[in-house]
C-alpha cells in the first residue's frame, strides 16, 4: 500500500493531488477547467464526478463507511470477480473483492485536451486466492474530462482458463427517482431480481421506476439515457465490452434494511450499471485479456 508521500510525485500541480479523505482513507482530487472528480484509492472508487458548472451526477450515501475492510456505498464500486453473492460460498463479499481492495495508483496523466487520466491496478495475493483462486491482473482506467470514461481490463495470468463476472454499479443522482425515465431498454428481457428471478420483458414505454428494482438485463449492448426532468437533465451511459446492464433502486424497506444507506435516501439515487453477469459472464484464456468501458456524459 502506497503512503500519501510516495503519491506526491505522481500529482499534477494545481490539478490532480491526494488528501486524506473520510475514515483516513487516501483519495485523489481532480479539479480542472473541463470537471472535478474525487477517487478513493480504497477500491478505485469513484465518488464524485461532474463537467464543470454542473451539479454532482453521482449518488453518494451519507451513512456509507469509509473503513478499509468495507466498500463504499455510492459512486462507482467496482464489482468484480463475481457480481452479487458468489454462488455456494455465502463466506465470500458480496460483488467481490475489488470494491475493497486497495489498488495501485500505477499512472496518473493529463492528454492534451485536458483530461486527466488516472490508472489503478490490483493483482492476485493470498488474500484474493482465499475466495478466487486465479492469478489475475486488473487494471482500471478512469477519464476525467467532460466525459468520464471508466475502463476495467482484466488479464488471465493463471496457467488455466477462468471465467468471471464484473460491473461498474454507477449511482446516479436524481432530482426524484419516481420522476425519473431510463431509455434505451425498450422491448428488451430482463431477469426480475425483486420477483424471484422471473424473466420479463420491458414493454415499449422507457423504463420507470414505482417500487423496488433490480432488474438484470442480459444480452443488450444499448446505450441508456437517463432522463431527469427535474434536474433538467438527460445523463447518456454509452458502453462497451459490456453485454448486461443492471438497473437498480432499493425503495424504502431494503434502504432501511442497509446499514450504510440512509432511510430517506432512496428517492435521490438510481443505478445503471454496466456489467457482464450470469449467462454474460466471461471466460479468459490463459494470457488473454478482457476491457470493459462505460462512458458517462450529458446529453
Amino acid at each position: 500500500m502506497s503512503s500519501i508521500v510516495d503519491l506526491r510525485s505522481l500529482e499534477i500541480p494545481g490539478l490532480a493531488t491526494f488528501t486524506i479523505g473520510p475514515g483516513g482513507l487516501t483519495a485523489l482530487d481532480i479539479a480542472t477547467p473541463l470537471a472535478r472528480a474525487r477517487i478513493f484509492i480504497h477500491g478505485a472508487h469513484v465518488a464524485d464526478w461532474a463537467p464543470a458548472g454542473a451539479q454532482p451526477m453521482l449518488f453518494m450515501s451519507a451513512a456509507s463507511h469509509f473503513a478499509p475492510d468495507k466498500p463504499i456505498r455510492g459512486g462507482v464500486p467496482i464489482c468484480f470477480p463475481w457480481f452479487g453473492g458468489r454462488a455456494g460460498h455465502p463466506q465470500s463479499p458480496a460483488h467481490g473483492f475489488a470494491r475493497s481492495a486497495e489498488w495501485h495508483v500505477e499512472s496518473l496523466a493529463q492528454e492534451p485536451d485536458g483530461t486527466i487520466t488516472a490508472t489503478f491496478t490490483i493483482t492476485d495475493d493470498s488474500a484474493t486466492r482465499a475466495h478466487w483462486p486465479h492469478a489475475f491482473l486488473a487494471r482500471y482506467r478512469v477519464r476525467v474530462g467532460t466525459t468520464l470514461e471508466m475502463t476495467l481490463e482484466i488479464e488471465n495470468r493463471d496457467t488455466n482458463p477462468f471465467t468471471f463476472e464484473e460491473a461498474l454499479h454507477t449511482y446516479f443522482a436524481v432530482s426524484a427517482v419516481q420522476a425519473v425515465e431510463v431509455r434505451g431498454l425498450e422491448g428488451a428481457e430482463y431477469v426480475d431480481k425483486v420477483d424471484a428471478g422471473a424473466r420479463k420483458r420491458l414493454g415499449s414505454e422507457p423504463l420507470c421506476f414505482t417500487g423496488e428494482t433490480d432488474r438484470v438485463f442480459p444480452s443488450t449492448t444499448a446505450t441508456c439515457v437517463l432522463h431527469d426532468p427535474g434536474f433538467k437533465r438527460d445523463i447518456v451511459i454509452e458502453k462497451s465490452g459490456s453485454a448486461t446492464t443492471v438497473v437498480w433502486n432499493p425503495w424504502v424497506a431494503k434502504a432501511k434494511a442497509m446499514a450504510d444507506f440512509g432511510d430517506d435516501e432512496w428517492p435521490g439515487m438510481a443505478c445503471i450499471e454496466t456489467a457482464n453477469a450470469g449467462a454474460d459472464a466471461i471466460t479468459l484464456a490463459p494470457g488473454a485479456t478482457h476491457s470493459m468501458t462505460a462512458r458517462i456524459r450529458l446529453a
